[in-house]
């Protein structure tokens, strides 16, 4: 399952995302925001990240405007590795050498084509398990 969460500059790409999810039949959890109003991105960065954490989700993807600050939220949760990702490389190559298990998106910097195609990478690429990434995530655990 799929952890998802927005403040108001993402809500639209949100569900979008989410529609993208359901259409694949990959399950996620709307942790919100709801609506387009004024809203606080750590509120909603912290939410998903906390089921990721926990492990009522395998993975988890947050948006806002840019997608730093809930990405900084998000990755205040120990356990976390958000990455903020804006082409498809990235998105591949943070899950191949990080195993990050968050995805930030900012809204106002991908359009939607790309976010779906960072989503789908992101999904669909497995960390490698080569030693020296598992070392380097070992470190940043610590």
């Amino acid at each position: 399952m799929v952890a998802i969460g927005s403040d108001h500059g993402g809500f639209e790409l949100k569900q979008r995302v989410v529609r993208y999810l359901e259409e694949k039949g990959i399950p996620c959890k709307d942790m919100g925001c709801y609506g387009k109003e004024s809203c606080d991105y750590p509120v909603y960065g912290h939410a998903v990240a906390k089921a990721v954490a926990r492990g009522e989700c395998e993975k988890g993807i947050v948006i806002c405007t840019t997608g730093i600050g809930i990405s900084i939220s998000a990755n205040k949760v120990k356990g976390v590795r958000c990455a903020l990702c804006s082409d498809t490389f990235s998105a591949r190559m943070t899950r191949l050498h990080n195993d990050a298990n968050v995805l930030a998106l900012g809204a106002g910097i991908v359009g939607e084509n790309l976010a779906l195609a960072i989503v789908e990478t992101f999904l669909n690429t497995e960390f490698s398990g080569e030693e020296r990434h598992q070392r380097r995530i070992d470190l940043i655990e610590k």
